[in-house]
């Protein structure tokens, strides 16, 4: 009985897998296919040339601050190796 039921499921399991390659691999999927491919290239063409370019309104809102660097300098100088050294 357990065998007959594991040839059922194989054959369900393969026709299952059948079906699903013959739907794919059909004319009318394939030309559904390249139709939808063309129709999303023609939309995005057409809202890339409706974006609207926004005004550059950054300049002079950078100011670069050298206190940090007069701060480095003052400090003692750092080594990594003097850390791993034992007392």
């Amino acid at each position: 009985m357990q065998k007959i039921v594991n040839l059922l499921v194989a054959i369900l399991i393969f026709y299952f897998f059948l079906n699903i390659f013959k739907f794919y691999s059909s004319n009318k999927n394939m030309k559904n296919v390249i139709l939808n491919r063309l129709n999303i290239d023609h939309i995005i063409k057409n809202k890339v040339l409706d974006i609207p370019t926004l005004p550059d309104d950054t300049v002079g809102v950078i100011e670069f601050n050298s206190s940090f660097s007069e701060e480095l300098e003052d400090d003692k100088p750092r080594s990594f190796w003097k850390l791993l050294k034992f007392k």
